[in-house]
């Protein structure tokens, strides 16, 4: 498990190449319906290594908790509303495109923020909230972009099952577990072992989602074109951006790291499942959604070098730099 940990981001580039291999060597192989519980337990998994009274103490870190919400739901979706307009007319595309950027991401943020030196506690911390805060958010989010026709095309049905089954419950396992660990010498076993899967679970997530989702009719390759552009330009514009707001609200460097890494990655493997519960005429919003994690995955390897470069140690803008 070490090993793994030292050497993960390649391994997901490669969980990612040999999902590809699959989805065009057998794109009948039948796998999106392992999406949602693979996701369920690598959500787990995360949660497990935020202790209940940890959680409580990090809603305390009012500046932190504030940079993060201003980064993610108010700097976020003023950028967003600028690509939108060099997006193609397509609704299907433009939809997919606005629920992978405007949700933030609550799982391989963690790893990425903690390469760059950034405060990984802090943000596994945040997660919980951050996922309620972009399930409630999300909806008025695409009706202002999308208006009123939205509601013929978004049921609340998958919004709600997406909340259950990858927060509730996930959650609630996690502090269940917590609690068994606390009491029981096998509960704090099951703990260990259960926290060591998070790099085989997230490969497995990352296989499954380019799998499943990559063989899709070859006209769908135009609109792959047309938003992996604004993907590479949202990212960019995100570094530059995440980095003055932790710079204006006098961050120290590790927290200001994880803010740049919180506004920069996107929340891809949980939104995708609302995007495959769309109805036909709506496909292409799953492949946009998982072409924006094949960007974001290489992007990531630039910008773990870039973010400390943005925030260097000697700048000494916080108790925690």
């Amino acid at each position: 498990m070490a090993w793994l940990e030292r050497h993960q981001v390649p391994i997901y580039v490669a969980a990612v190449l040999v999902g590809a291999l699959i989805g065009f060597a057998a794109p009948t192989a039948g796998l999106g319906g392992a999406l949602t519980p693979v996701l369920g337990a690598l959500l787990f998994v995360t949660f497990l290594q935020v202790p209940a009274r940890d959680l409580l103490r990090s809603l305390r870190a009012g500046r932190f908790l504030g940079a993060a919400l201003v980064v993610n739901f108010v700097v976020v979706p003023l950028v967003v509303a600028v690509l939108v307009g060099f997006l193609p007319a397509d609704q299907g595309l433009r939809l997919g495109v606005l629920l992978v950027l405007l949700a933030p991401c609550v799982d391989y943020v963690i790893v990425f923020s903690g390469l760059a030196g950034g405060s990984s506690d802090r943000l596994l911390a945040a997660t919980p909230l951050l996922l309620v805060a972009q399930m409630v958010l999300l909806p008025l989010y695409l009706l202002l972009f999308l208006g009123a026709e939205l509601a013929e095309v978004v049921e609340v049905g998958p919004f709600v099952e997406a909340f259950l089954l990858l927060i509730v419950v996930p959650l609630a396992l996690a502090w269940l577990t917590q609690a068994w660990a606390v009491r029981h010498r096998t509960g704090a076993r099951v703990a260990t072992a259960a926290g060591s899967l998070m790099v085989p679970l997230m490969v497995a997530t990352l296989l499954v989602v380019v799998a499943s989702q990559l063989p899709e009719p070859a006209a769908d390759l135009s609109a792959v074109a047309a938003v992996v552009p604004v993907y590479v330009v949202f990212l960019a514009v995100m570094l530059f951006l995440g980095t003055a707001v932790a710079r204006l609200l006098r961050l120290g460097v590790r927290d200001g790291r994880a803010i740049v890494f919180t506004g920069a990655t996107r929340n891809s493997l949980v939104v995708l499942p609302l995007a495959l519960a769309l109805p036909d005429a709506y496909a292409v919003a799953s492949v946009v959604i998982v072409a924006q994690t094949l960007v974001e995955v290489l992007g990531m390897l630039v910008a773990v070098r870039v973010v400390p470069r943005l925030l260097p140690d000697r700048d000494r803008g916080g108790p925690n730099a």
